[in-house]
């Protein structure tokens, strides 16, 4: 009888394990299709955020093929109209660029940005660009759903103006208020450094 009553107190701890495996799953479903700061991203984002996440080390970064423009965007005065890009007020960050991954087919795995944050004596990885030279094409391509921004002149100074571009931004690891396919990111500061640039947004030109 003792026997028993032990084998079913075992069978009732282990059913009680199971459930509560079970419905913590959605949970944690809905945990990892979040952006940082709450935003909602789709399967595909998460995925992709997944397999980009081991560029948080930005030295695996170089190694992979990506090279940093050394200098710090921001557009802390936002505009829009006058021939330029709508960006609202915010930083846009240091850029690492792969240029063997720039062609006509995007690539969600194989970004040619990656954004990194500078904080402190470290950087901080905040987001990726796909990035398109109308070189390239002349039609804004899509991805994610989204079309590519543009096409607009270089990010002076760390891009001559003459390199004509698509591009869009996918805030995957910062919380962005201005939106996750924004630009720029209010919540991104550029330090006090020679190397810290705030400029006007790009002018619009024809593909």
């Amino acid at each position: 009888m003792l026997f028993r009553r032990h084998s079913s107190v075992s069978s009732l701890a282990v059913l009680a394990f199971s459930l509560t495996a079970v419905t913590s799953v959605p949970s944690l479903l809905r945990a990892q299709a979040t952006q940082p700061g709450g935003a909602q991203l789709s399967a595909d984002l998460v995925a992709v955020r997944t397999a980009l996440d081991k560029y948080k080390d930005p030295i695996l970064a170089v190694h992979d093929g990506y090279f940093s423009s050394v200098g710090c965007l921001e557009y802390s005065s936002g505009m829009s109209g006058h021939g330029a890009m709508d960006y609202k007020a915010g930083g846009m960050g240091v850029h690492f660029l792969n240029a063997a991954n720039i062609g006509p087919v995007l690539d969600p795995m194989k970004p040619q940005v990656l954004i990194y944050e500078p904080v402190g004596d470290k950087f901080v990885l905040a987001a990726a660009e796909w990035f398109v030279p109308t070189a390239v094409s002349k039609e804004a391509p899509t991805i994610f759903g989204q079309q590519l921004q543009g096409p607009m002149e270089g990010h002076e100074p760390v891009l001559p103006a003459a390199l004509h571009h698509w591009d869009l931004h996918v805030w995957l690891w910062k919380a962005n208020p201005s939106g996750l396919y924004s630009s720029t990111n209010p919540n991104l500061k550029c330090p006090k450094s020679p190397y810290s640039f705030d400029d006007k947004p790009p002018k619009i030109v024809k593909p």
